[in-house]
């Protein structure tokens, strides 16, 4: 379906989640209108399993996110006073499960391990395997990928591109780390949005990292949600959920330059004193009107949590750098 006629249906703000989309709205394939179907999922620790009619086999992902990887060598020295902080926050944590000493590479090397004994069909990496754009820290991570030799999708977080006190937008910064330092983790996709299929479930990866959505991003993700297939989406950032911090998540009305606590300590550009655009607007309300969209996937908030909003799940899952990840499977109902 186009935009426009997608949009029609969606409010400019967070009061459209009251709407519902009719049945074949969002399902117009060619000429042929399919009803959406439903589905249910479970929550079991760090397992998450997806139930619906339209999975036509059973799989598995692994999904990974805050590593905050730190590892830097000789290329890093020029780029010191920029990611100093960040290269000290996460060089020992406690395991997420054991509370045994552990370290982010560590914990790296133990979920890919996991996915492999699992046979994964693949991993997803949802930002900030990286806590700032290191080279040895990219080369490391992509060799440790190569070795576990599972197919692998990965997106920006808000900290793998960010240098602390660079100068600067978030826009700019973000475009010139990617090309610089995290092309190669993307297997010739588009960094900004990716999507792709396994046994008639559709996967759509968006780039969030800045809180803000593109116009193209919210084109590309009507035009896939339209197919009718069961959805699954990932982002780094959260979606804004009622109750959470405005930090927690994408989304939320309250976002904006007066609510941006953070942008001292962490050196960066303040949000917008407007806050969000139309584009993040009318993309968190066409989410959650989506009626073939079975979830949410995201990170970014060190802390596995679980909202349900106009009846669609959204699981964060808790930081890599502790050795989390999230363990989930796809089952025909």
């Amino acid at each position: 379906m186009k935009r426009r006629d997608i949009l029609k249906y969606i409010s400019a703000g967070a009061a459209g989640l009251s709407l519902s989309f009719p049945a074949t709205a969002m399902n117009n394939m060619g000429n042929q209108l399919v009803k959406a179907k439903t589905g249910s999922f479970a929550i079991d620790a760090n397992r998450v399993r997806f139930f619906h009619p339209g999975i036509s086999k059973k799989f598995n992902m692994m999904m990974v996110a805050d590593t905050h990887l730190f590892r830097d060598d000789q290329r890093g020295e020029p780029y010191k006073t920029y990611s100093s902080r960040m290269a000290l926050a996460y060089n020992s944590t406690k395991h997420f499960q054991s509370g045994e000493p552990t370290d982010p590479e560590k914990s790296f090397v133990r979920a890919l391990a996991i996915a492999a004994e699992q046979k994964s069909d693949f991993v997803a990496l949802i930002g900030d395997i990286f806590s700032f754009p290191s080279e040895a820290a990219v080369d490391w991570a992509t060799a440790q990928l190569a070795a576990a030799g599972l197919p692998f999708y990965y997106t920006s977080g808000n900290h793998d591109w960010h240098y602390e006190g660079m100068e600067g937008s978030l826009a700019e910064l973000r475009k010139t780390w990617i090309e610089k330092r995290l092309k190669r983790m993307y297997n010739s996709a588009d960094p900004m949005m990716q999507s792709f299929e396994i046994n008639d479930i559709s996967f759509i990866i968006l780039d969030n990292s800045n809180y803000e959505i593109q116009p193209a991003q919210l084109d590309f993700f009507l035009n896939r949600i339209s197919n009718g297939k069961p959805t699954i989406l990932m982002l780094h950032i959260p979606l804004f959920a009622p109750g959470r911090s405005v930090g927690f998540g994408c989304g939320n009305p309250d976002w904006g330059a007066k609510s941006d606590r953070s942008f001292e300590l962490e050196r960066r550009e303040r949000w917008p004193e407007k806050g969000h655009t139309k584009a993040t607007i009318d993309f968190y309300s066409a989410v959650f009107n989506s009626s073939n969209l079975m979830g949410v996937l995201a990170g970014h908030i060190h802390k596995q949590s679980l909202d349900v909003i106009n009846g669609i799940p959204q699981i964060v899952t808790d930081a890599n750098a502790v050795g989390a990840y999230l363990q989930v499977e796809f089952i025909p109902a």
